[in-house]
């Protein structure tokens, strides 16, 4: 006899179900497909789910042994043992769709007991886990292929926590820094990185925090054995699902052999500066040794002291005058460290402008300067952008042979950006070479050497601006140059 279960609702209301009616709205309601077999190994009982998971439809299974479907011998095995009493829990295997298509299934067996504890039927549930097995089959495959990635690289990859520890060091730091992955793993950034690269790092650190993107730079790293190498490191933040960055990943390269290759291309570019000023510089200096044999000789053949003091007063003026081109000149023919400072950009300007003061006259070019009322001062490295400068000048003067005149324009564009013109009146530079400026030993100049434009490129990025050539055929070319300023 069914006896009537209650079950409350609203307010307390009765609603009275038998426990047949229980069992089909559980069956109908679970997201598990459920099958009944009886002790033939017929099944008696599938629910709407069984048929959703296995496309068989009740009138297709209902009555039939599970023998007559594939797999049979697996559970025939399992079977025997439930009628036993025994139990197996989320079984992982393999079933077949009515369609042949492969499932992954996680099932379960239970004996089915009646009131008197006897078992008469076998209760299978299925669960189809096809989707997460695949998932996780992706999952795996994108690690190993991740880590195969990461263990053959010659980049060196690194995962730091948000305090700047490594939690893991690809095996190529070994090649590259004499470390192994055990050794870096629980170091600081800052155990690796020189001194006086803490700061620029930092920022770099806080500016992936602000913007949340990636940032490229450069940083010197000191190896196992102390050596220093330059690193060009791509640093990414990896972030939660509330947007939060957990770790960074860097992805670091070993630029060192580039940037001494940058260096032998500078100092090969200066070389060349420095053998083409030097007949202007002699021809600059020719002028007031002639007055200073001059009045040397009026000097030794007067006794009148107002005519001496007059006399030496010129020849201190023409040895000071001396002593201010060769300084200019050794300034720019002296191997200089790369170090930024603050300094004044009409000062650059200028200093640049007396080192080719002898070679304008020569080439009979006048230097018009245009300056901001207010002071322009820039963070940067003095000696390089007077490398630069001296470039565009030179460049600009042997465009015009038969003389002419080179404007020189500084502007403000905002309150933290700087316009450097450098506009001459020469033959000016067809469209198509335009595009092939700044390629490395390409040169417009029978004598050139085709690096002027690449060093000078370089140098600009490097104080993070930008540099912009215009030219037109028979009026001349114009080389805008934009820095940041204080």
């Amino acid at each position: 006899m069914l006896i009537g279960i209650p079950f409350f609702g609203k307010e307390n209301e009765s609603v009275v179900y038998n426990p047949g009616e229980l069992i089909d709205l559980f069956l109908n309601c679970t997201a598990d497909g459920f099958a009944i077999f009886d002790m033939e190994n017929r099944f008696i009982r599938v629910n709407s789910m069984y048929t959703q998971i296995f496309g068989y439809t009740e009138e297709d299974v209902i009555g039939r042994s599970f023998d007559e479907f594939p797999h049979f011998d697996l559970v025939k095995g399992i079977f025997d043992e439930v009628k036993q009493g025994k139990s197996y829990t989320n079984m992982i295997t393999q079933r077949f769709h009515k369609n042949g298509t492969v499932l992954d299934i996680s099932i379960t067996y239970s004996p089915f007991r009646n009131s008197d504890g006897d078992i008469f039927a076998i209760l299978a549930s299925y669960r189809d886990i096809t989707n997460m097995k695949t998932m996780e089959k992706e999952l795996k495959r994108a690690r190993e292929l991740y880590k195969l990635i990461a263990e053959n690289t010659t980049d060196m990859i690194k995962v730091y926590s948000k305090n700047y520890d490594i939690l893991y060091a690809s095996p190529s730091h070994e090649k590259r820094m004499g470390y192994t992955t055990e050794q870096l793993v629980g170091l600081s950034i800052f155990d690796l990185i020189l001194p006086e690269e803490f700061a620029d790092f930092k920022k770099m650190f806080q500016r992936v925090e602000e913007t949340g993107e990636s940032q490229v730079f450069q940083v010197k790293f000191k190896t196992s054995t102390d050596a220093t190498i330059h690193i060009e490191t791509n640093i990414s933040p990896i972030v939660n699902d509330k947007k939060e960055i957990e770790f960074y990943v860097t992805v670091g390269r070993d630029i060192t052999e580039r940037v001494n290759n940058d260096t032998a291309f500078r100092n090969l570019d200066r070389l060349s500066i420095i053998g083409q000023l030097a007949a202007g510089v002699a021809h600059e200096i020719r002028n007031p040794l002639t007055s200073l044999k001059g009045f040397s000789k009026l000097l030794r053949s007067t006794a009148n002291t107002e005519k001496q003091n007059q006399y030496l007063s010129i020849v201190m003026n023409e040895l000071d005058r001396i002593d201010m081109i060769v300084n200019e000149f050794m300034s720019l023919a002296k191997p200089q460290a790369i170090q930024f400072e603050r300094a004044q950009l009409t000062s650059i300007l200028d200093s640049t402008i007396n080192v080719l003061h002898p070679q304008a006259l020569l080439y009979g070019v006048e230097m018009k300067i245009n300056y901001p009322t207010e002071e322009v001062e820039i963070l940067c490295s003095p000696h390089q952008l007077k490398q630069v400068f001296v470039n565009f000048l030179k460049n600009a003067m042997e465009a015009m042979p038969k003389g002419g005149t080179v404007h020189i324009n500084v502007k403000k564009v905002d309150h933290n950006r700087v316009e450097i013109c450098f506009i001459d009146e020469g033959v000016g530079i067809e469209q198509e070479r335009l595009n092939y400026l700044g390629t490395p030993f390409y040169t417009t100049k029978e004598k050139g050497i085709g690096l002027g434009l690449t060093v000078s490129n370089k140098i600009i990025q490097e104080h993070r601006g930008t540099m912009k050539i215009e030219s037109q055929i028979g009026v001349g070319t114009t080389v805008i140059v934009e820095l940041q300023c204080q």
